[in-house]
């Protein structure tokens, strides 16, 4: 898994705990739907930190709650 599946995999992880949609999602964030469906379905190849700490305010949480999880802690390092 690259990191881009893995903050994929962990917003939609935030959502389901939530119980909230990606749609839902964007509209508390604040961003448009395309960038949240973007990262979703993998268009998006880098989630920028500016994104990343709308959908944590959104959500309600810190970016440091938002990488605190091992499917982050467990990536590999991307540059060889």
């Amino acid at each position: 898994m690259n990191t881009q599946e893995a903050i994929a995999q962990r917003i939609q992880q935030l959502c389901d705990e939530r119980q909230i949609t990606i749609n839902r999602l964007a509209v508390i964030s604040g961003i448009p739907r395309s960038t949240v469906k973007n990262i979703f379905y993998g268009k998006s190849k880098n989630t920028g930190i500016i994104t990343l700490k709308k959908i944590c305010d959104g959500l309600d949480i810190c970016l440091a709650d938002f990488f605190d999880t091992d499917v982050l802690r467990r990536l590999e390092q991307e540059i060889r």
